[in-house]
């Protein structure tokens, strides 16, 4: 929801580039947060340590893929609207932080 927010005031203030400037920042998270779910998942562990390396190889893999999808949209994407870009991205990852204080 974050991302389509930042989406929609992206592309009132400028345009379609905009708009799509800030999916790609907000979809970069979620792809991130997609792989530490499937590390995690795909290595399950009955030890605190196992636990922990898991964890770490999941935090890992997240890194990586973000600094990746970084280097690849600003390489690829020559109309990037940079703000709108960054300021989704760093939105949804203070939304994913804020959620882990939510209770249900």
């Amino acid at each position: 929801m974050a991302t389509l927010a930042s989406a929609a005031v992206a592309a009132a203030w400028a345009g379609w580039h905009g708009a799509l400037s800030a999916v790609l920042g907000g979809g970069i998270n979620i792809a991130a947060g997609a792989v530490f779910a499937v590390l995690i998942a795909i290595n399950p562990s009955v030890t605190a340590i196992g636990t922990m390396r898991t964890m770490l190889r999941a935090e890992a893999g997240k890194i990586i893929v973000i600094v990746l999808q970084l280097w690849l949209v600003l390489t690829m994407y020559g109309d990037v609207v940079h703000l709108a870009f960054f300021s989704a991205f760093v939105i949804t990852v203070l939304v994913s932080q804020a959620a882990i204080l939510v209770r249900d």
